[in-house]
């Protein structure tokens, strides 16, 4: 069987195939607004080949509502017949929301949080590097108790080009040091280690809150940008770039 799992952000739409639990292509795209349903199957088929006839079954979790309706109308018109789980309030997830308003909790989180408890065991923290940096917690019992959200890497850098009248874009990497000896590399630092020091300190409270040793607690880096935070962060237990899409599978294979 395989699997189109399709993670729509607010900046891009991560897509993999998937046979079983085993991703054997992902791609990542630009969230699009404007895109019409037609042209998200020109897309999606293209980057699909020869292999957009093996699809039976489609997997879909968005934040971004525009661009959900033109993937059902894209599923309905360009892969009619397919299964389709659109991840949405009223769906099995088999994953407790231990929330103030559970519906207002974005799918995403919702989705890597599965796969956290279902892969990994609770007590879980995902840390998602997207638009923006989200962190979700998973207790003991399996449940998802709640996280916290800041403003994404990219986006505050660009943030920062745009109102610092002396400041401009730089590219998100590495600087040779901490203390920066160019306005280049000040950027660059103050984001990278900045957000490092902003993930460990929050992952630090969060472990406390749960009230278990740190030792029992599996931390998730995923997203896009999950790479650049890995060497600058210790307290990340495991890294899994496709986490969304094994969570997609799982609620697939609970609704389908």
């Amino acid at each position: 069987m395989s699997l189109l799992a399709a993670d729509i952000g607010n900046s891009h739409t991560s897509l993999g195939l998937l046979d079983g639990d085993r991703v054997t292509a992902d791609w990542r795209v630009a969230t699009e607004e404007r895109r019409t349903a037609d042209e998200w199957a020109v897309l999606i088929r293209g980057l699909l080949d020869d292999r957009a006839g093996d699809v039976d079954g489609i997997a879909i979790c968005s934040t971004v509502p525009a661009v959900l309706h033109e993937w059902r109308e894209m599923v309905v018109r360009h892969f009619e017949g397919v299964p389709c789980v659109v991840v949405e309030p009223g769906v099995r997830t088999g994953i407790p929301v231990l929330m103030d308003n559970p519906r207002e909790v974005g799918a995403d989180r919702i989705v890597n949080s599965l796969a956290a408890a279902t892969i990994h065991g609770g007590p879980a923290i995902v840390v998602d590097f997207g638009t923006a940096t989200t962190f979700d917690v998973v207790n003991a019992a399996g449940q998802y108790v709640g996280g916290a959200i800041s403003p994404g890497i990219e986006i505050s850098l660009e943030a920062l080009g745009r109102r610092g009248a002396q400041l401009r874009k730089v590219e998100l990497m590495r600087p040779r040091t901490v203390i920066a000896k160019n306005t280049v590399e000040a950027l660059q630092s103050g984001m990278l280690f900045g957000v490092a020091a902003q993930v460990e300190g929050l992952v630090d409270r969060m472990i406390a809150e749960l009230g278990v040793p740190v030792d029992d607690v599996t931390v998730i880096a995923t997203g896009h940008l999950a790479p650049l935070l890995l060497e600058e962060c210790d307290c990340f237990t495991e890294h899994s770039p496709w986490l969304t899409l094994q969570g997609l599978r799982l609620v697939f294979e609970r609704n389908a």
